[in-house]
């Protein structure tokens, strides 16, 4: 299992990183959460998880603006979602 945060190429059963100390972890490839290395489904939304995922990029680097308002919208007051669209170009 790589970890996600150095990157350091830990054995299959490791729960913390070798290198660094960090708690082993996948991320969902749907929504982004981490879940345990032991997981086979996503604690969050139910994706199914696959080898390997902790080494992809963060959210915030493979998401545009407009995905990432499109995902965290859904969690916002429809008044406050509306303001925020309004201020786009400030």
């Amino acid at each position: 299992m790589k970890c996600s945060k150095c990157g350091f190429d830990n054995s299959a059963e490791a729960k913390f990183c070798g290198e660094c100390g960090s708690k082993i972890e996948s991320l969902c490839p749907e929504c982004h959460s981490p879940n345990p290395a032991s997981h086979k489904f996503c604690n969050e939304c139910g994706q199914k998880l696959t080898a390997g995922q902790q080494s992809q990029k963060p959210i915030s680097e493979t998401l545009s603006d407009d995905d990432k308002f499109a995902k965290i919208q859904k969690y916002l007051p429809k008044g406050i979602a509306e303001k925020i669209l309004a201020q786009k170009g400030r």
